[in-house]
């Protein structure tokens, strides 16, 4: 995705830019609804704020930057949600069948995962999404380096889940292959 024309202006990279938008949403929010409640709120912060946009730049780096930020201002404030310490509502949530096969694909996904955020985050800007080291560290507010050691950490903690040496996380913890490769 190129930045802005005048042939393709900010609206039309703005809708082709959704279906990223909706991968990488999905990819740190772990859920479909929520990740679609992430997109929104970007575009719709993006549409209000477009005059802050610098034509001529990359302008899905600018709205992953916003979709970022939004999840974590959304995560700093999920502090007030309701904990299920006796496991009640956990408990109501149905389990998927064990007859189910596990892929590599899905064990991938569950170990995605348990990665910490930023971690995740790193590995599915530069691995999947194609970002460079330097346009991811821009996305999300850090140095190279640091998003170049996420991304080292990351491939490590993968490798020791996938190896058998760490835990893999359960099957809901899941990240739908679907929804965070779709058009990478």
């Amino acid at each position: 995705m190129g930045s802005s024309t005048p042939e393709r202006g900010f609206d039309e990279e703005l809708v082709a830019a959704l279906p990223r938008l909706r991968a990488f949403a999905r990819s740190l929010a772990g859920d479909a609804a929520r990740a679609d409640d992430l997109v929104q709120e970007t575009a719709t912060k993006a549409l209000a704020n477009r005059d802050k946009y610098t034509p001529g730049t990359r302008l899905e780096a600018w709205l992953v930057t916003i979709l970022r930020n939004t999840y974590y201002s959304h995560k700093r404030k999920s502090w007030r949600e309701i904990e299920d310490g006796d496991g009640t509502i956990a408990s109501a949530v149905p389990e998927p069948s064990n007859q189910e096969a596990r892929t590599e694909v899905g064990d991938l996904m569950r170990a995605l995962a348990g990665l910490a955020d930023e971690q995740r985050e790193a590995l599915i800007l530069t691995a999947a999404a194609g970002f460079s080291y330097e346009e991811a560290a821009e996305i999300c507010g850090t140095m190279v380096g640091t998003i170049k050691s996420r991304v080292a950490r990351g491939r490590q903690q993968l490798e020791a889940i996938l190896d058998g040496e760490a835990d893999l996380p359960p099957r809901s913890a899941a990240i739908e292959p679907a929804e965070l490769f779709n058009r990478f």
